[in-house]
């Protein structure tokens, strides 16, 4: 981790650990006097491509519910998690925030957040996808409603795959493995790239799950340090080991696989359908070239699915409002529309039976195939680490510990010791 890296999440905790002393001290009221007042809403990033979105759906909002009024802030997505920090922690954060639940999840834990699953009836709960609406649960408390989704898709180069004369990408770990080596030893490339830094991309994390791995028990201690850990760690080892996977994975973060890829330097890549895009205006001739395919997975069969969700502070003096607009923006009329512009996928699930996600149009391009292959992953696909108090210390302490395995510094039983104990040290009274 860089110093600047490391001093930012330093602020961030000390910023944490400020908020729980005011969150511990302070009850916070509602003042029904104000609750049709404006409803401020946080999104990160989405100006000024879905501006019109936005624009029509708080008219529609505002037209229906003539009281209340919704004042739209976009955030860099690099600025958010400081800002609502800094918000909450000095109690003026807006009434609705657009987070992912692993961040939010930092927060939930130290009740930053309203219940809404208290707050919206069964009725509702039911229109989203049962894993969407878990991925917000900590404690038994639901702190987020869904949105957004992507479930990660397996992109790949033909010409690569025909050069080491393969013919179809790999769909297990398993397969990988012996992917990666017959595209080295034919054509002297690298078959993926895929990082332990460990601020960056969950995905090795994901794998070691969708691998057979329980990462913590019922009491939030470790529960990787197991045969299955082990099979877990030796694999990702071995691959480093043995010269399969780029030495860069230790300190580039995933951007380096989508530059690597589009330098046809990769033959797979792992990533959302919206990356294709991308893809076709960085480097054209790569994807003339490439084709897409399922989600590699482990032996369980699971598969990982991302969302980004809407929370409501628990401080808020408009919460019946703010949930409505937080219910308005994610029904499935919405969604549908908002997953159309994106190319993401909707967490309703009337959303997804509408004819965008699972027919082809008579012209349909790379983007087009995509997204049906993504979206026929939705219905058996789940958020792989769940809300998890100090999530983002459980990969950094996995991470740290796997790459000294696969820089020979330790063992992998070593590796697997030394962060089982510090993940316990950390769950220690404090």
């Amino acid at each position: 981790m860089n110093r600047l890296e490391r001093d930012r999440r330093w602020g961030l905790r000390l910023l944490l650990g400020l908020m729980l002393c005011v969150l511990a001290s302070c009850g916070f009221a509602i003042d029904r006097a104000v609750e049709n007042a404006t409803v401020e809403f946080w999104t990160m990033q989405l100006q000024p491509q879905f501006t019109e979105y936005f624009q029509d759906a708080i008219a529609r909002f505002e037209a229906n519910r003539p009281t209340s009024k919704i004042a739209w802030i976009d955030v860099p997505w690099s600025a958010m998690e400081r800002k609502i920090l800094a918000a909450v922690s000095a109690r003026t954060a807006p009434d609705v925030v657009n987070l992912n639940p692993n961040f939010a999840s930092l927060l939930a834990g130290r009740n930053a957040w309203l219940d809404v699953g208290a707050r919206v009836p069964e009725a509702l709960r039911q229109q989203y996808w049962p894993a969407l609406w878990q991925a917000s649960i900590l404690n038994d408390r639901a702190f987020g409603i869904p949105w957004y989704a992507t479930t990660r898709i397996t992109i790949y180069n033909t010409d690569i795959l025909r050069e080491a004369g393969i013919f179809e990408p790999p769909t297990t770990y398993e397969e990988l493995a012996r992917f990666a080596r017959q595209v080295k030893e034919k054509t002297g490339k690298y078959a993926f790239f895929a990082t332990v830094v460990p601020e960056d991309s969950g995905e090795v994390l994901e794998s070691l799950v969708q691998m057979g791995v329980k990462l913590i028990d019922s009491k939030s201690r470790a529960a990787f340090n197991t045969p299955e850990g082990n099979a877990a760690f030796r694999y990702w080892v071995d691959l480093y080991r043995q010269g399969l996977l780029p030495r860069e994975a230790l300190t580039q973060g995933h951007r380096r696989a989508i530059e690597l890829y589009q330098a046809g330097e990769v033959a797979l890549l792992a990533s959302g359908p919206q990356f294709l895009r991308t893809i076709a205006q960085n480097a054209p001739a790569i994807a003339d070239v490439s084709e897409v395919a399922p989600q590699i997975t482990g032996k369980t069969g699971k598969k990982s699915v991302a969302v980004m969700n809407l929370v409501v502070p628990r401080n808020t003096k408009k919460p019946e409002a703010a949930i409505a607009w937080a219910l308005f923006i994610t029904n499935p009329e919405n969604q549908l529309a908002f997953a159309k512009l994106t190319n993401t996928l909707p967490s309703t699930q009337a959303s997804l039976n509408d004819p965008y996600f699972n027919a082809l149009p008579s012209d349909a391009s790379p983007v087009d195939v995509a997204r049906l292959v993504s979206a026929s992953q939705l219905p058996d696909a789940e958020v792989l680490i769940p809300p998890i108090k100090d999530v983002d210390r459980l990969q950094q302490i996995l991470y740290d510990n796997l790459q000294g395995a696969m820089l020979n510094q330790k063992s992998v039983e070593e590796a697997l010791s030394d962060a089982e104990e510090a993940w316990n040290r950390l769950q220690l009274p404090r």
